[in-house]
């Protein structure tokens, strides 16, 4: 598809994280820094008020792994899809899109805009650092394996129960007690949800028959 560059010769690129569907930032390339992304699979830009080509990361380290390229329906927009390395914001947030347009400055903190698993997983991080008084998943951690564990068997019980003769609601509602309890699991052995997911992608498009049977299980 031929690409429609502005009267500059640039053209806007959305950058998403490939795992998590969170937006990172947005950006401009021109031909040449477009090439240079295909051909090095690290996103290079164009600055526009250096007027030069610019390597995300060149100087801090924070990269963005090219994945896949996309272009939108009018051929005027990129989407590059990637594994970020670090931050992505000057910032120093993993996203430049993490203030909502109406949050006031003396606002409680509030989860901020991304995907709600992500979400999620910064508010667990976050109660991990609070008292067992005031925090349910401090309190589980607290616990331990084996008390997370427990929970974890009692929810997925609970869902099973849900999935064979309730209702749409209460398997969605018991389906996310599970993901929650799984992500409090997740956090007290300190893997990140970005590994879950990286696992299920390298997945996708293999036979469960033959990842099982690779798996000797």
């Amino acid at each position: 598809m031929e690409l429609k560059y502005d009267a500059a010769g640039l053209i806007p690129v959305v950058v998403q994280d490939q795992l998590t569907g969170q937006v990172r930032m947005v950006a401009w390339m021109n031909a040449e820094a477009l090439a240079r992304t295909r051909e090095e699979g690290e996103v290079c830009f164009y600055s526009r008020s250096r007027q030069a080509l610019w390597r995300k990361g060149e100087t801090s380290g924070n990269t963005l792994a090219l994945r896949q390229l996309a272009v939108d329906c009018d051929g005027d927009t990129l989407l590059a899809l990637v594994d970020p390395r670090g931050p992505s914001c000057h910032t120093g947030e993993q996203s430049c899109f993490y203030r909502a347009l109406d949050a006031r400055d003396d606002a409680p903190i509030e989860p901020r805009p991304g995907p709600v698993l992500e979400q999620l997983s910064e508010l667990i991080g976050a109660r991990a650092r609070a008292s067992a008084e005031t925090s349910y998943t401090r309190r589980l951690l607290d616990g331990g394996p084996e008390a997370i564990a427990a929970k974890l068997q009692e929810e997925a019980a609970e869902l099973s129960q849900a999935l064979a003769s309730e209702s749409e609601e209460r398997v969605a509602s018991e389906a996310a007690d599970v993901l929650y309890h799984l992500m409090v699991g997740l956090e007290l052995r300190g893997v990140p949800l970005c590994d879950v997911l990286g696992t299920l992608g390298a997945r996708l498009g293999v036979s469960g028959l033959v990842e099982k049977a690779s798996r000797g299980t």
